[in-house]
């Protein structure tokens, strides 16, 4: 399953090359995109729209590929709606670096329910995580929601 544009070491694309979707976190596989779990979420449901295509340019990426991470974006939100009835969403991408993107090579779009209070204030000054739910756990309730 690998494809020309696989970067050696990127993780998106060993992702997207995994065919074992419960190793690789990958909670839904669309045409040109596919959702993935983030591993060091901020939030249970934490997860990330990746375009197949191995690129850094959110304006270069094919329009049918656009098009798509937002359509899997809304159905992303509805699932974790369901699921895990968040007060609301963060959704975003940074693009490059500079911007604070931390996977800079591999464009993804951020999804991160969140809830009235959910500050979080132990990520901030204790530089840990505190999740309620393990990363398998929220991979099966959401690749059931989005895979229906």
């Amino acid at each position: 399953m690998a494809e020309a544009n696989q970067r050696p070491g990127c993780v998106f694309c060993l992702a997207r090359d995994n065919p074992d979707d419960a190793a690789a976190l990958i909670v839904y596989r669309g045409r040109s995109v596919f959702a993935i779990l983030n591993k060091f979420p901020y939030t249970s449901g934490h997860l990330m729209i990746v375009p197949n295509e191995h690129t850094a340019s959110f304006v270069d990426l094919d329009e049918s590929a656009t098009t798509e991470m937002f359509a899997l974006a809304k159905r992303a939100i509805m699932a974790l709606k369901e699921e895990y009835r968040p007060d609301g969403h963060n959704v975003g991408m940074n693009l490059g670096q500079a911007a604070g993107a931390g996977i800079a090579d591999h464009l993804h779009l951020h999804i991160v329910p969140r809830w009235t209070g959910d500050a979080n204030f132990v990520s901030v000054v204790g530089e840990t995580r505190v999740l309620p739910e393990d990363l398998s756990v929220t991979r099966s309730r959401l690749s059931r929601r989005m895979n229906q």
